[in-house]
């Protein structure tokens, strides 16, 4: 949803630019041309909240939402781990736990639990295959549950995508 613009009254710079005054600004933000219409314009107009300031404005329809940044206690509490999920799963996630402790066992007998990112990177591979095996028969070789594994993996997948994407 686009972000209004009202009040504005238009008039025109020295260079014949035009140029609008108002109160209902873009709020918390400055936005160029460049980044409404992804081109190249002759000079920077653009578009800032400071009362009492000319804003410079092109007569172009601006479809943009502000975002304000987040506090740190604000982030903190819009990531709500214990009610969101832990509450939500607490069998599932104890048996990815069980899991996670049978991985570790059967390829790092010798070593505390930890996860060795550098074993396996078919994590969706391996999870397709496990809901594969599911299917046939829910219970893997091991005494584990194919869906453990599977989620095991999505979360594995996960976690690799948000630490190569941040």
């Amino acid at each position: 949803m686009g972000t209004k613009i009202s009040n504005i009254k238009e008039t025109h710079d020295p260079a014949g630019y035009p140029l609008a005054e108002s109160e209902d600004i873009i709020s918390g933000t400055e936005i160029s041309y460049n980044d409404i219409m992804g081109g190249t314009a002759k000079g920077r107009r653009t578009i800032e909240r400071m009362k009492g300031v000319t804003e410079f404005v092109y007569d172009l329809p601006v479809d943009a939402e502000v975002v304000e940044a987040k506090s740190e206690a604000q982030e903190r509490k819009d990531t709500p781990v214990f009610t969101g999920v832990l509450k939500y799963f607490p069998n599932a996630i104890k048996y990815v736990s069980q899991v996670s402790k049978a991985g570790n066992d059967q390829h790092h007998p010798d070593k505390p639990l930890h996860w060795d990112m550098s074993k396996s990177t078919d994590e969706t591979d391996a999870l397709t295959r496990h809901l594969i095996d599911h299917s046939i028969d829910p219970v893997d070789t091991d005494g584990m549950l194919h869906l453990g594994k599977v989620a095991w993996r999505a979360l594995a997948a996960l976690e690799r995508h948000l630490k190569n994407n941040q």
